[in-house]
């Protein structure tokens, strides 16, 4: 007689957002993951576990992502319901007027009847050209901006709640201030503020902040940008950091990422690669002690991969980063 032996598969905790529905904490960041590529690496995440899947408009690969949920759906491995798909309204769509139409386009890149939560790329907003210029620049090559209020923009994206296109909205690259704005402002208020979050930028200031207003932090580029030539980041390569690591039968990046959630942040590490998605997910089976944890704050130097420097360089009113958090 044959056995039939069934894997139960783990999934991620999932954390209660403000509006009461469920968010894994931990997801898989898409950028620069396109073409067949991409969508072997979504199928492979979603086949072990994986529930929570970033994208953007700005990563131009909404219809992978798309296609690989409806595949695994078709196949059976999940229903739409136990995804959690986010992407984002992107800069040159600010105007009120612009955003549902920006939205419906996504949903239709994505093949999709709704999208779960639904973020402000940023706060800063890019001067309208057409539909294939998602950086406008000038002559001299800086960014062409525009002063839209991202409050108007915030509440063009209430009404896709409303109209039952999205489920949840939140932002990203907003520092405390602006967030603040943003909840003093609103009917319906963001779940997550997104930003750039890892040892060496660990934002427990504004993770702090964002948890006394019921709001949670996305962790993009939570592992900064390994470059093992280099041995940096120095959190990766560390001795201290590998003694953890040792100790738990862990590498210095699942080390890396369990911090963060120890800090109370969901990071959506990026990868193409299937057994770094598969490394990437196998967090939930240790914590680190608070002597362990200090370990992981003396790296925070605060040094930014992703400064938006093009934005900074045009001295906009609504650069996120000229304030400590």
């Amino acid at each position: 007689m044959n056995r039939v032996v069934c894997k139960i598969m783990k999934l991620a905790p999932t954390v209660k957002l403000n509006n009461g529905r469920e968010m894994p904490i931990l997801g898989l960041g898409t950028y620069a993951s396109q073409n067949k590529e991409g969508e072997i690496a979504i199928k492979h995440a979603i086949d072990i576990g994986y529930r929570h899947l970033d994208t953007a408009f700005f990563y131009q690969n909404e219809a992978e992502v798309g296609q690989s949920i409806r595949d695994k759906i078709a196949e059976g491995v999940v229903k739409r319901e136990d995804i959690f798909l986010t992407t984002k309204l992107w800069n040159i769509y600010h105007d009120p007027e612009r955003v549902e139409d920006a939205c419906r386009k996504q949903l239709a890149n994505l093949g999709l009847d709704y999208i779960d939560l639904y973020l402000m790329h940023m706060p800063v907003g890019y001067k309208y050209i057409n539909e294939e210029t998602l950086l406008p620049k000038d002559e001299d090559g800086a960014l062409l901006l525009s002063d839209v209020d991202y409050v108007d923009t915030y509440k063009a994206m209430e009404q896709l709640v409303k109209s039952g296109l999205v489920r949840s909205l939140g932002v990203s690259n907003f520092n405390s201030e602006q967030l603040k704005r943003v909840l003093d402002n609103c009917e319906i208020k963001p779940v997550t503020n997104q930003v750039e979050c890892s040892p060496a930028i660990n934002q427990k200031k504004l993770i702090e902040f964002c948890k006394k207003h019921d709001v949670t932090l996305t962790a993009y580029t939570p592992l900064g940008r390994p470059r093992p030539e280099e041995q940096k980041p120095d959190y990766v390569y560390s001795d201290k950091v590998k003694a953890i690591a040792e100790k738990y039968n862990k590498t210095t990046t699942q080390v890396a990422l369990r911090y963060l959630i120890d800090n109370g942040a969901i990071p959506i590490p990026k990868s193409s690669n299937p057994k770094r998605i598969s490394e990437n997910f196998d967090l939930f089976d240790f914590s680190l002690t608070d002597e362990e944890k200090a370990v992981l704050d003396s790296f925070n130097t605060g040094e930014r991969m992703v400064p938006l420097n093009l934005i900074k360089a045009r001295n906009h009113k609504y650069f996120p980063f000229a304030i400590e958090f």
